[in-house]
């Protein structure tokens, strides 16, 4: 390269101080500067189509609008061309010698004095800057990423606009001066090429796959072909920002799987287009598959943020709440105030804005799937209603979440049929207020439940919960629609006494004559007596209808399932010590009144007792000797076995 009028300036700054802050800590990874240079490019290549669009003819206008990455392994250089609106050598000093002096902002600042002029022309402030959206660069600072890898840095640049037969060469090895100089290089024939000779330790970057996983990670949606020794990386456009009307499902769900790394199609796809409050394009999945979010992929959830088409930010958390950690995809916006190294994101109103819109649109969206297609939602649900539970907690929308969650119920015959609280309210009989529920581990461990007794058989539904989280869920939202949340076991004796038939409630004391009334309100006696303090009462219960006898919290106690479950968190394996409640109408109670009323201190009453109590806290999910209970049910199996083989004359 032939150079004339080489001059070496120093930089307009305390450069070398505020160079090793760029390139030691500004930073926290090297392979940005690669993503700061396509920026720069794509930036460059975006003034020549707005010059262009406004009628100017740049120099070679045929040559096409790109970039293109060369390496040479012997010499150590990796090369970034573009064929865009270049400098001329005083632009190379005044936009790379003096730090933060941005040539985007510069460009930006003027359109808008050009708005200012054309709105008091003609009234139409916007007609001035209608492709300046995709400009990225603001700082004037990205550039100087490149010396974290490079030993020197050959900026080699031709102006689009106007005629030169001389390119500007700005040359530095970014330790305090650079110097700038006319060549009559045939290279490149329009627009920048900067040259970068790789510091020893970097040489990492002069491997094609290493560059191209870069670009696919950081600017594989810029709008300009990116080239590496010939081949194009970005093949793929940037969904979000194309019309809905233009994209078809096939390219929807090809960009999923691309992105996600799913080889199943999505179960729904959202692509927003939003102008207002804030300004932003984004493009959302719902999985066809489920993640663990409360296991191993905890922390792996969270839109990709970009700005401007540039990756700014993988799984940030602060554009959507945890209960909708489901979602895959990402948002565009060029509203974002971002720091200097684009790197880490101030705490900004734009970013609210944007959670706040897409929770309203994401919503909206589940509401129209659950009205327009049942089937698709419960998919959904089962998919992703675990997570989504967690939305109780987010007030302001919690009267919606609330009208999306879904229930197994008693009064659902399907195993896998699912209930809304609108579908609930709809089939209880008038005058009721109340969502009742019970927890289970199972569909079947609720219906065998001693407390469902009752609503069994007045024909109450009760929603099943089958995980931890529900319980949390019904006490957080605390009502819906003016109902109110309440477990079936702690239904309280006047809900019960409402609830009783009262023939069938009279029927079965006259069944009891009043000696056996008085003989079993001592048998009750003689029960608490045999359990001593494993139980604080033992009472006649109002619940029970098909079982023996059930375990009770006493009042204001929290429900069995969660005690279970703080018992858990607390490494606290004691048997809570509740109440016992007896059926007396069912005929294990009345053959231990018969038992009772032959000999009260008969051994055989005393090992029906603890069986009795034993199933009690098997269904209450407590058992701490399983070798006593075995021991037990073995020693009554034998003695009625022994009973049966007398009568039976074996």
């Amino acid at each position: 390269m032939a150079a004339t009028e080489k001059k070496t300036r120093q930089f307009r700054a305390e450069v070398r101080k505020v160079l090793h802050i760029l390139t030691h800590s500004l930073y926290t990874n090297r392979e940005i500067f690669l993503r700061e240079l396509l920026s720069n490019a794509s930036d460059a290549l975006d003034k020549l189509r707005f010059y262009s669009n406004r009628g100017q003819t740049p120099i070679n206008p045929d040559l096409p609008l790109e970039i293109r990455i060369s390496v040479d392994k012997d010499n150590k250089t990796l090369t970034v061309a573009d064929t865009g609106i270049g400098m001329t050598a005083e632009e190379l000093s005044e936009n790379l010698g003096t730090i933060a002096q941005s040539g985007s902002e510069k460009f930006l600042a003027e359109l808008d004095s050009q708005s200012g002029d054309a709105a008091t022309q003609d009234g139409d402030a916007e007609s001035a800057r209608p492709d300046a959206a995709n400009i990225i660069g603001r700082f004037g600072i990205g550039f100087y990423a490149v010396f974290m890898v490079a030993n020197k840095v050959e900026v080699t640049s031709r102006p689009a606009v106007g005629v030169s037969d001389q390119a500007g060469v700005w040359t530095s090895d970014g330790d305090g001066s650079y110097s700038v100089a006319l060549s009559k290089a045939a290279e490149p024939v329009r627009g920048t090429s900067v040259k970068i000779y790789l510091k020893d330790d970097a040489v990492e970057f002069l491997e094609k796959f290493r560059l191209e996983a870069v670009i696919r990670k950081h600017s594989a949606f810029l709008p300009f072909p990116i080239y590496v020794d010939g081949n194009q990386v970005n093949t793929q456009p940037a969904l979000w920002r194309e019309p809905k009307f233009s994209v078809t499902k096939d390219q929807y769900n090809a960009f999923y799987k691309a992105l996600a790394y799913d080889s199943k199609d999505p179960l729904d796809v959202l692509h927003l287009s939003v102008d207002a409050p804030v300004q932003f394009n984004a493009l959302l999945y719902i999985p066809d598959t489920a993640d663990d979010f409360f296991g191993m992929d905890r922390d792996h959830w969270g839109l990709d943020l970009y700005a401007s088409r540039v990756l700014i930010q993988h799984h940030n958390k602060d554009l959507i709440p945890e209960y909708l950690a489901f979602l895959k995809g990402m948002a565009d916006t060029e509203d974002l105030p971002l720091n200097i190294s684009r790197e880490t994101l101030q705490e900004n109103a734009v970013l609210r804005k944007i959670n706040q819109v897409l929770v309203k649109q994401v919503l909206g969206h589940l509401e129209k799937l659950a009205g327009d297609d049942a089937e698709k939602y419960n998919s959904f649900w089962r998919l992703h209603g675990k997570i989504f539970k967690l939305g109780y907690h987010d007030y302001p929308n919690r009267e919606r979440i609330a009208g999306l969650l879904r229930f197994h119920s008693s009064t659902l015959p399907e195993p896998e049929a699912l209930t809304s609280f609108d579908d609930y309210m709809g089939r209880a009989a008038e005058g009721q207020k109340t969502f009742w529920y019970v927890s289970a581990p199972n569909r079947e461990a609720a219906r065998l439940s001693p407390y469902m007794d009752i609503f069994r058989k007045k024909g109450i539904e009760v929603l099943y919960l089958f995980e931890p989280i529900d319980e949390f869920v019904m006490e957080g939202l605390g009502s819906y629609k003016e109902w109110n949340f309440k477990p079936v076991e702690k239904a309280t004796d006047d809900i019960l006494a409402a609830f009783a038939d009262k023939d069938a409630e009279q029927q079965s004391v006259a069944r009891l004559s009043e000696e056996d009334r008085t003989s079993f309100d001592a048998l009750v006696a003689r029960i608490k007596e045999i359990l001593g303090d494993k139980v604080t009462e033992v009472r006649v219960s109002r619940r029970l209808a098909d079982s023996p006898a059930v375990l009770v919290s006493p009042d204001g106690a929290m429900t069995s399932s969660m005690e279970k479950l703080f018992k858990v968190m607390h490494k606290d394996d004691s048997v809570p010590v509740k109440i016992l409640e007896v059926n007396q109408d069912h005929p294990l109670l009345r053959n231990m009144l018969r038992i009772f009323k032959a000999d009260k201190e008969d051994k055989s009453l005393s090992q029906i007792v603890q069986g009795l109590f034993d199933s009690t806290l098997l269904l209450d999910g407590y058992i701490k000797e399983p070798q006593s209970l075995a021991n037990r049910s073995i020693a009554l199996l034998e003695e009625a076995a022994g009973w049966y083989a007398e009568v039976r004359k074996f």
